[in-house]
């Protein structure tokens, strides 16, 4: 992944802000952390899955 500067992390800021307004923006950004939550949590049930099926065998 690249490194944002702070120059392109308000670039990003403003047309989120100008593409959905100021009253969508917190619903956006709860809906793309409880997003972000689900898939870690899919990604540690599966690490455990498969480090469970290694150590059975």
């Amino acid at each position: 992944m690249g490194n944002l500067g702070i120059t392109e992390i308000l670039l990003i800021g403003l047309v989120l802000l100008l593409l959905f307004g100021p009253s969508k923006l917190p619903e956006l950004g709860k809906s793309l952390g409880k997003g972000i939550q689900e898939f870690k949590k899919a990604g540690r049930e599966l690490t455990d899955s498969v480090k469970d099926d290694s150590e059975k065998k």
